[in-house]
């Protein structure tokens, strides 16, 4: 560490904490030890030219600023030790004027450099008050010596002592005013520093806290979006299950109509308990996020029961599901989460094929990815329909038979595909179909990771 880095330290250490002390405050520590060091000087050096009672004030004065300091220092109370500090300086300076020569000596300028300390270390609202005391004892003193000379005698003994006493007290003077001045001028820049760090991370922070308000902003819209959806698309099938129920305890139906309003009562049913089973699954996935327990597992016989199941549901509605898939296929990934994202992709693709239509399932590997391909030949999509439909801001549509959803099931398939280091994209043209791809990877390297986790969206002309 250079001499003068080491000096700066102990410096700061002996004016104070910058946490603890305000800057008037350590200023003034920084007066008092200069002060101190300048006394320290002066008694000696005014007893060896002869003015032992110059000597005699300095000592005094040394143990005044002692005193203040210590007060200030450590006990933290500079609203007493200022005071002080001004008033034993004028009486010290006064003093001085008497046994020093009066205007021949260099007490003039011990009275401004003092002026300029009151200035430094007193507060605000005091200084002024302490400025026209200075200037003002110091008028009276040199009037007083005008009208009175005798009152205030010459006490040099010679021209060289009095040449000495006006040289050392000149240079005292320029040394405090420099070391005040550059102490002032120093904490100044140290503070304006410290004023833009903190001005700089306050910025940051409040960018932060927008950014968190945007988050929460978002937050609370998706909230509202699903409520709106609890409310709205649950309400219809509720409803719906409620008129089924009188009709069937109110009216005395036919065998048939009986049949065929269970029949639309146990839709209904299913397809409210679906709506429930995505609200289930996306809330879950929102309060404790969505982590991934990847494992190599056997596609084919992972996604057979839930193909099988799709394949009835579509069947029931005139629609072929035709997959095929290499039983030796396998992929690095989470079991339930492939089954729900495969069960929502045919689900949909069910939901907006016509009877009749035809849902084709594949898979293909392609550079150490699994791609799964659902292909149907429903009523595709239109371009403001694809932008939204990975968000809550998707409006939810009626299938070909009037199936409601609640636009969260390819909201939960972008999710979890995202958690098994996946993809998920799809082409779409209206009118004639979709097909959406799910890329996941076939083993647990790092190089297998999908580069862009985002999905994509492709109109087919």
């Amino acid at each position: 560490m250079l001499p003068q880095q080491y000096f700066y330290q102990v410096w700061a250490r002996l004016s104070g904490d910058p946490s603890k002390f305000p800057l008037h405050a350590r200023i003034f520590h920084s007066v008092c030890l200069i002060s101190i060091f300048a006394l320290s000087y002066n008694v000696p050096f005014n007893y060896i030219i002869g003015l032992p009672n110059i000597a005699l004030a300095s000592f005094f004065g040394l143990v005044v600023a002692c005193a203040v300091y210590y007060i200030s220092r450590f006990k933290n109370r500079p609203e007493i030790s200022i005071p002080i500090v001004n008033i034993s300086g004028l009486l010290l300076f006064t003093f001085n004027y008497f046994m020093n020569s009066g205007i021949s000596g260099p007490t003039d300028l011990y009275f401004l450099l003092f002026l300029l300390l009151s200035i430094v270390i007193s507060p605000t609202n005091e200084y002024k008050f302490w400025i026209p005391v200075n200037v003002g004892m110091f008028l009276i003193l040199g009037i007083a010596e005008y009208l009175s000379p005798e009152t205030f005698p010459n006490t040099y003994d010679d021209r060289f002592s009095k040449f000495i006493d006006h040289l050392s007290s000149y240079l005292v003077v320029a040394a405090i005013t420099f070391f005040c001045t550059y102490y002032i001028r120093r904490s100044y820049e140290n503070e304006k520093l410290i004023t833009a760090e903190k001005s700089e991370a306050i910025e940051k922070q409040n960018e932060q806290i927008i950014e968190k308000n945007r988050e929460l902003e978002g937050i609370n819209a998706e909230k509202n979006k699903l409520m709106s959806i609890v409310a709205h698309d649950l309400r219809s099938p509720l409803g719906s299950i409620q008129n089924f129920l009188e009709l069937l305890t109110q009216h005395d139906l036919e065998e048939q109509q009986k049949l065929d309003i269970e029949n639309d009562l146990l839709n209904a049913t299913k397809n409210t308990l679906a709506m429930l089973s995505k609200l289930l699954d996306w809330s879950k996935s929102q309060l404790y996020g969505v982590s991934a327990r990847p494992e190599m597992l056997n596609l084919s016989k992972l996604l057979q029961s839930t193909l099988e199941l799709e394949a009835d549901i579509a069947f029931r509605k005139g629609i072929t599901l035709d997959y095929q898939l290499s039983p030796s296929m396998s992929v690095f990934a989470d079991g339930d989460m492939m089954q729900i994202v495969v069960r929502n992709i045919i689900g949909n693709a069910t939901k907006f094929t016509k009877s009749g239509g035809r849902i084709t399932v594949r898979a293909n590997s392609e550079h150490n990815q699994c791609v799964i391909s659902v292909q149907d030949d429903g009523i595709g999509m239109s371009a403001e329909k694809s932008e939204s439909i990975f968000s809550l801001n998707v409006e939810s549509t009626y299938g070909t038979k009037n199936e409601k959803g609640v636009g969260l099931g390819l909201l939960l398939c972008i999710e979890f595909v995202k958690a098994q280091n996946g993809r998920i994209w799809f082409e779409s043209e209206p009118g004639n179909g979709t097909c959406f791809y799910i890329s996941i990877p076939t083993s647990n390297a790092a190089d297998t990771i999908a580069p862009d986790l985002t999905s994509d969206i492709r109109l087919r002309a």
